[in-house]
């Protein structure tokens, strides 16, 4: 049996997540709602699911797949839908966290007010896909400074025993000041008090990005890759 990573979106929004689905999906594709996110996944390899993501996709443009890079899902695409680009990623997990001993950094839990300042911030920092509503699969935390939302961190996927860590960003005239690492190891913590393990995904090119989580505790887990589909 595969494990429940190597198809988190799949396996999330059949399931935990299943209320962000968009009324369209069925067994044999989902897509989140576009509001939330940009999911979109098929059951399996079937002409029947293939047909139906296709459908989904022609339905709601923009979708992005996530699959594992070495697994049967990586190129089950919709048909007639270009491909405006593949990245590839990087999944990651951590059970644990490393110790700390920086200094207490004050934070906050964002609400449905911050939605616009959160959109705004992920819009100009670009941690991945976020949108008007993705704010609804936190709770997210966030450091203000002079009444502005510097920084952020929040959820993303669940599926059984792990919640995905996501949205970290930091304003860029606020970065180097430990905010990301404060944010993200706040969410990590709940993750693993709540008895679950944390999970995120990292661009695969970005080697100082992979290096700071592995500071945290994360281990790089599987490759994965994420196909945006063109609007």
């Amino acid at each position: 049996m595969s494990h429940p990573l190597d198809r988190a979106v799949w396996n999330a929004l059949t399931t935990r997540l299943s209320s962000f689905a968009t009324p369209e999906s069925d067994t044999r594709a989902v897509r989140i709602d576009p509001e939330v996110g940009v999911f979109l996944s098929a059951a399996d390899a079937s002409p029947q699911s293939r047909a139906r993501l296709s459908e989904l996709a022609r339905l709601h443009p923009g979708a992005g797949l996530v699959e594992r890079a070495d697994g049967p899902m990586a190129d089950v695409l919709p048909d007639g839908i270009a491909v405006a680009r593949r990245i590839n990623l990087v999944q990651m997990t951590a059970g644990a966290l490393t110790p700390s001993k920086a200094p207490t950094i004050a934070f906050e839990t964002l609400t449905a007010a911050d939605a616009p300042a959160m959109l705004a911030l992920a819009t100009l920092t670009r941690p991945g896909p976020f949108r008007s509503r993705t704010r609804e699969l936190g709770p997210f935390v966030g450091i203000r400074r002079d009444g502005e939302l510097v920084a952020m961190a929040g959820r993303r996927l669940r599926v059984d025993g792990f919640t995905e860590l996501s949205g970290v960003c930091t304003h860029p005239d606020h970065r180097g000041q430990g905010y990301a690492a404060a944010l993200s190891r706040a969410v990590v913590g709940e993750i693993l008090a709540s008895g679950e393990a944390a999970f995120l995904h990292a661009f695969a090119d970005h080697p100082a990005t992979i290096a700071f989580y592995q500071s945290l505790g994360f281990e790089v887990r599987a490759p994965m890759v994420y196909t945006i589909l063109a609007d």
